[in-house]
């Protein structure tokens, strides 16, 4: 008897018998296939440093405030917010139908445990710093006070009161951060650092964690719990790592991953050409630098880290190297930041190619270095096509001054560890995105003691002061005097030597709907649509 006659004989019987037939089975919701930088290192939100981190970590996790997918902040956990008349205190009313992806509650509590655990300096927290607007949390990370010291409060099970030691312009913006997402607790109590894992990690946000292949994909899948659950269209993503950008653009073009963050600078116009409107190039709140190492010779010689940094056409590099996705950078913040002057620039910045090399050559000459005695760097970067071509271009262009380069390139997560970890080194390549729209996200990478990103361990008490100083200056205008004083006092010592500002880049399928080039280079799953 053949299939088809034996389904036919069995459809009869039922409806012979007034059996109801089961339903035919609904189409699968398709996988979004997000291409993301690098693989993390951690999921645990307090632990992150990494975009590529705290991509995934905005599908899975939701602080008091979040993103929608313009880059716009809207309320997240807490469903609205006071502020006291000094605009010291916050007090935030979360909602009711917060969820944990195993059905727990969402409460003050956990955000209360979730603030002292990133302060508390046992966690070993990279960004702690963030949250130093808190009163009382310098003292805490520094381990000078218990963490229950800590300027925040659960007064009832869905209020949450944040005091601060001074007003601060962008606290809001504060706690949309990876650094302020909440942790389940009993899940970390059960499983200690594995708690992030798949099949442990309990989060509270529009996702779930299922499954990690290490630099394959990470698989996320809708959490049922969530308040927005019904109305949320994508049910699967996989978040694919795509470090070889020329690989990732492939795949792409092979319909085998549905968006890329980040392209290949040097095919843009090609990719353009061949892809049209699904290149996507929007505005950017980032830095591109390159870190020297103050405890080394002759690094620790502002006249040779001038000289590197003279030597650079940065318009080259931001219109051939990298297509035009970057923007040459004069100044280590970036243009067009919120409660900011316009920042100070380099100098030299419109002298030609003959006297910037002149310039380069006569500071070497200074320092005790020329044809007979030619400086020899190594520089540390991080493996993307963009990254690598970016480096042959600087090698390039120090060799105009007798500079030999060698280099070293390892992948983003050993990179970024090893430079964290007091690794040495000469020269390497530092990145920076915005987590809020002020100078102070910027300048506070290279303050006294912050060697979770000041990885030359530079240190200038006068820098450092002024930004204590701003951070207690209620006169937004004094305040950014203070904060343009202290990016002038970089410029001068080129602790970091800025190469470019960035701008997002990005390939978007036509079949993925609701992702707008912002600012912020935000775009949560959960805004978005993809079709069968």
């Amino acid at each position: 008897m053949t299939l088809l006659r034996r389904t036919l004989l069995q459809t009869g019987a039922a409806l012979a018998a007034g059996l109801a037939l089961p339903a035919p089975a609904r189409a699968a919701s398709p996988v979004y296939r997000r291409g993301n930088d690098a693989d993390p290192e951690t999921l645990d939100p307090h632990k992150t440093s990494t975009v590529a981190e705290a991509h995934i970590l905005r599908d899975l996790f939701e602080g008091l405030l979040t993103y929608d997918n313009r880059g716009t902040i809207i309320p997240g956990m807490a469903e609205r917010w006071t502020v006291s008349d000094d605009r010291l205190t916050y007090r935030f009313h979360l909602r009711p139908d917060g969820r944990w992806s195993n059905g727990d509650a969402v409460t003050a509590e956990d955000f209360l445990f979730s603030l002292r655990r990133i302060l508390d300096p046992k966690t070993a927290a990279k960004y702690a710093e963030v949250l130093f607007p808190i009163r009382g949390a310098a003292a805490v990370n520094a381990g000078e006070q218990p963490p229950e010291t800590l300027a925040v409060a659960a007064p009832e099970a869905l209020m949450l009161e944040i005091g601060l030691a001074e007003p601060v312009p962008y606290l809001l913006e504060l706690l949309t951060h990876q650094t302020s997402l909440p942790v389940h607790r009993p899940s970390l109590e059960r499983w200690g650092d594995a708690f992030a894992r798949p099949g442990n990690l309990v989060s509270n946000g529009p996702y779930a964690l299922v499954d990690w292949v290490p630099n394959d994909r990470i698989t996320l899948t809708k959490n049922p719990h969530y308040r927005d659950a019904a109305a949320i269209p994508i049910e699967r993503v996989d978040v694919i790592p795509t470090p070889d950008l020329a690989a990732a653009v492939r795949r792409y073009a092979g319909r085998e991953i549905d968006s890329l963050s980040d392209l290949p600078a040097d095919q843009i116009a090609s990719l353009t050409q061949r892809f049209g409107t699904q290149v996507q190039l929007g505005p950017g709140l980032g830095l591109l630098a390159i870190a020297f190492n103050l405890r080394k010779e002759p690094f620790d010689d502002v006249r040779v880290r001038r000289a590197l940094s003279i030597a650079i056409d940065r318009e080259f590099l931001a219109d051939i190297v990298w297509g035009q996705t970057m923007a040459p950078a004069y100044s280590f913040c970036p243009p067009g930041l919120d409660n900011a002057l316009p920042p100070p620039l380099l100098p030299g910045r419109e002298d030609g190619p003959i006297d910037r090399e002149e310039e380069a050559l006569r500071l070497l000459a200074e320092a005790g270095y020329g044809p007979g005695n030619p400086l020899a760097i190594e520089y540390r970067f991080n493996v993307t096509d963009n990254n690598r071509n970016t480096a042959i271009a600087l090698a390039d262009a120090w060799r105009g001054i007798g500079v030999e380069t060698r280099f070293v390139s390892t992948d983003a997560k050993t990179h970024f560890a090893y430079l964290r970890d007091g690794g040495t080194f000469d020269l390497a390549r530092m990145s920076w995105v915005a987590d809020y729209s002020d100078p102070q996200n910027f300048l506070f990478l290279l303050r006294t003691g912050n060697d979770g990103f000041n990885a030359g361990r530079w240190s200038n008490p006068a820098f450092d002061g002024l930004l204590t100083r701003a951070a207690g200056e209620r006169d937004v205008q004094a305040r950014a005097r203070m904060l343009f004083d202290a990016e002038k006092i970089v410029l001068d010592e080129l602790p970091w030597l800025p190469l470019l500002h960035y701008r997002s880049k990005a390939l978007v399928s036509p079949r993925l709907h609701g992702m707008h080039p912002n600012i912020r280079n935000v775009a949560p799953t959960r805004y978005l649509r993809l079709d069968p």
